[in-house]
């Protein structure tokens, strides 16, 4: 049996056939206009009408997901979902069996499912992209919290947010690369929509005065999480998603300034699917839900 997955993004869809074993053998992208719920809702409707073959839906979602009923009680960057049930949703339109889970959780099971924590007991993920995710393995298990909202490592302050908005001084304020584009953007004059990750880390390469103060905070804000996160939970291992990690030295930068702090013996690497890890950790979800590991 083929399983449908959908890993949703404030910026783009990622659409997927996967097999059980974790084989993803038809694979598509479509942007996300202004993280535009309707939007999805419609391309997801298109991809399961173009593959009748599939026989269940899996669904990495962002937000506070509620993985037993369906309901996304807030959609982060997706506000058209909050207090949507998308499993029931998706369940009435298609008449196929649905699961759906936290898109930073479902990098956390991908990981565990088929990358480098599989004998793992305690570990974190940290996803960056339009917003900053976790997920958080500990004594065994997945652990989502009393609402569903445990890991939403973006909201940890990565400074004293004084006499300002507290919000401001959040992680999905500063270390964003929508942030490292809106910074940029603001010097330079331009839309932040004109700019790339890409011109900002180019510029870095090759030492630009602006370029080299900008990622270097963005950096340094990154691993004031990570060192709060270390203290914490004491994982073992560390793992980061999200299109950052497409860059080649990401890691050997992000450890340069670590080191400053004090990286102790956490583990800290990229991970291991990058891209593909919200349609695979979806799948592996869908997969315990319709046959629990005991």
């Amino acid at each position: 049996m083929k399983i449908a997955a959908f890993d949703i993004g404030g910026t783009s869809l990622k659409m997927a056939c996967v097999t059980p074993d974790g084989q993803i053998i038809k694979q598509q992208s479509a942007s996300v206009g202004d993280s535009d719920g309707k939007q999805i809702l419609q391309q997801m409707h298109d991809w399961l009408k173009k593959n009748p073959d599939c026989g269940g839906i899996a669904v990495s979602a962002p937000g506070h997901v509620n993985p037993h009923s369906g309901l996304i009680s807030m959609g982060g960057a997706i506000r058209h979902f909050d207090n949507f049930n998308l499993k029931q949703w998706l369940e009435q339109m298609s008449g196929l069996p649905v699961s759906i889970e936290n898109d930073a959780n479902c990098v956390l099971l991908a990981e565990k499912w088929l990358g480098s924590a599989q004998h793992l007991q305690d570990f974190l993920c940290l996803t960056i992209g339009t917003g900053i995710g976790g997920g958080i393995y500990a004594n065994g298990s997945l652990i989502r919290g009393g609402r569903f909202r445990a890991g939403e490592f973006g909201y940890m302050f990565s400074e004293r947010p004084g006499a300002e908005v507290p919000n401001n001084s959040t992680m999905n304020k500063v270390c964003t690369l929508k942030v490292l584009r809106e910074r940029y953007a603001e010097f330079t004059q331009r839309s932040w929509e004109e700019v790339s990750g890409e011109e900002i880390f180019e510029g870095y390469d090759a030492q630009n005065p602006l370029c080299l103060r900008l990622v270097n905070a963005f950096y340094d804000d990154i691993c004031t999480g990570l060192y709060n996160l270390i203290n914490i939970f004491d994982p073992t291992h560390i793992f980061i998603g999200g299109g950052i990690t497409s860059r080649c030295s990401f890691i050997n930068e992000l450890l340069s300034h670590m080191a400053w702090l004090g990286q102790r013996d956490t583990i800290i690497q990229c991970a291991t699917h990058k891209n593909d890890a919200g349609l695979l950790g979806a799948t592996y979800h869908f997969i315990c839900q319709k046959n629990p590991i005991q």
